[in-house]
């Protein structure tokens, strides 16, 4: 420990677009200056040219297991699996149990949140009661309590309780997040409606489950000026319906395994590719990564959902749907896309931090001096993903026990925080 010059590093402003070299001055962990004008006589000189120096990542949702689920994945898990990942705000879904639809539930979660934590937590509450889309919880208790905006994490189409509650938060002025998604006419579809999915023998899930609630959510949003998320954006008719039709007050995300895998994948049956929305085409993910580009789909979430083994190892059809990816999302998406420039560095980094920020109505993460918010990345650094790798508790990863590049520096400030094993 102690004073670092880190020679030549890649910095990057995804608030300002400017990517560009210079020499960093560390302290311990702590930002001191940038291109600094003296260096102590006892820093230690590191080449850091393969190196990144930039904000940290901001999660749009994802779920915990505690409170209820705490065999899948403990607060303090959790809060290590983000730190190891650089993502230090991290917000959660209400699918708690009980889950986050009164004040009380929320404050209790507070008190179980280390101080020390690198990481941040903030939550959705509940739209409606118990998240079973009947009944409106008490939209001003909840907003008051300090809940970033309100999601139930399932397909609602009751639209007028989505149209009474669009209403009711207007003058609140915090987000709604929605998943276009309808279960009725998903039926028990594992896999997007494809020839693929018909040769695999699964069962398919028709591309207007997604872009019927959809269009009916953008016709809502028409009527009323509430901040709107769309989630789990996962096929190429939602993309080019969006770039057409999608007003100034509406976001959009994509998770950020839809941007990897597509139905072809899941002839290897890998119950870690049960996702939901499922898989889609490769034409859905190249959509879906344009999307991104372009900014019609502003932010890639993380959605980390910790499972057991159990709930996964399972058949296909019958597995809980979800993954983790706290500590996996940003070595291989900058492998998969930045490297192989399907996006640039600074495009993937606006899409993990600066637009899920002002998503939530947060100010964007930025580089600050004499802090120690920032992630310190190497992408050429490779790891195979383990039991004594990860921090997280749970296993849920089509990338088990395989080699993955990227990954914190050793002295990054989070690297530390919260080892659990």
């Amino acid at each position: 420990m102690g004073w670092r010059l880190l020679q030549q590093v890649r910095l990057l402003d995804p608030v300002n677009r400017q990517d560009w070299r210079a020499d960093v001055l560390l302290d311990n962990d702590q930002l001191v200056a940038i291109a600094p004008q003296a260096v102590p006589a006892d820093a230690e000189i590191l080449p850091a040219s393969n190196w990144i120096l930039a904000p940290p990542l901001v999660d749009l949702y994802s779920h915990s297991g505690q409170p209820g689920y705490e065999a899948r994945e403990t607060l303090e898990s959790l809060l290590a699996a983000a730190a190891a990942g650089g993502v230090q705000h991290l917000t959660l879904l209400p699918t708690t149990d009980p889950p986050i639809d009164h004040p009380a539930v929320w404050q209790a979660l507070q008190q179980q949140i280390p101080d020390t934590a690198w990481a941040q937590v903030r939550v959705w509450g509940a739209l409606t009661q118990g998240c079973r889309g009947t009944a409106l919880t008490d939209l001003a208790e909840l907003a008051a309590s300090g809940v970033v905006g309100f999601c139930d994490d399932q397909g609602l189409t009751h639209w007028p309780l989505v149209q009474r509650a669009l209403t009711y938060l207007q003058p609140l002025g915090k987000p709604t997040a929605l998943w276009p998604f309808d279960p009725v006419l998903a039926a028990n579809g594992v896999a997007r409606q494809s020839g693929v999915a018909t040769r695999l023998g699964l069962v398919e899930q028709l591309v207007c489950c997604e872009t019927i609630p959809l269009l009916a959510i953008l016709e809502l949003a028409r009527t009323v000026s509430t901040p709107l998320h769309l989630m789990r954006l996962s096929t190429a008719r939602s993309v080019e319906i969006l770039a057409k039709e999608k007003p100034a007050h509406v976001s959009a995300s994509v998770s950020w395994l839809h941007l990897l895998f597509t139905v072809e994948d899941l002839a290897s049956y890998d119950p870690n590719l049960r996702l939901a929305p499922p898989l889609g085409t490769v034409g859905d993910r190249q959509a879906l990564i344009e999307g991104v580009k372009t900014g019609v789909i502003e932010a890639i979430a993380i959605d980390h959902t910790p499972l057991l083994y159990e709930e996964k190892m399972v058949s296909f059809a019958e597995a809980l749907p979800g993954a983790i990816g706290l500590e996996l999302a940003l070595p291989v998406l900058w492998q998969e896309l930045v490297a192989r420039e399907h996006l640039s560095a600074l495009e993937l980094w606006h899409a993990l931090s600066t637009a899920p920020a002002r998503i939530l109505g947060m100010e964007p993460p930025r580089l600050e001096l004499n802090s120690r918010n920032f992630v310190l990345f190497d992408p050429t650094v490779s790891w195979t993903v383990t039991q004594q790798s990860l921090r997280s508790r749970a296993r849920n990863t089509p990338f088990w026990q395989q080699a993955v590049r990227g990954q914190l520096v050793p002295f990054s400030p989070s690297i530390n925080s919260g080892r659990t094993h």
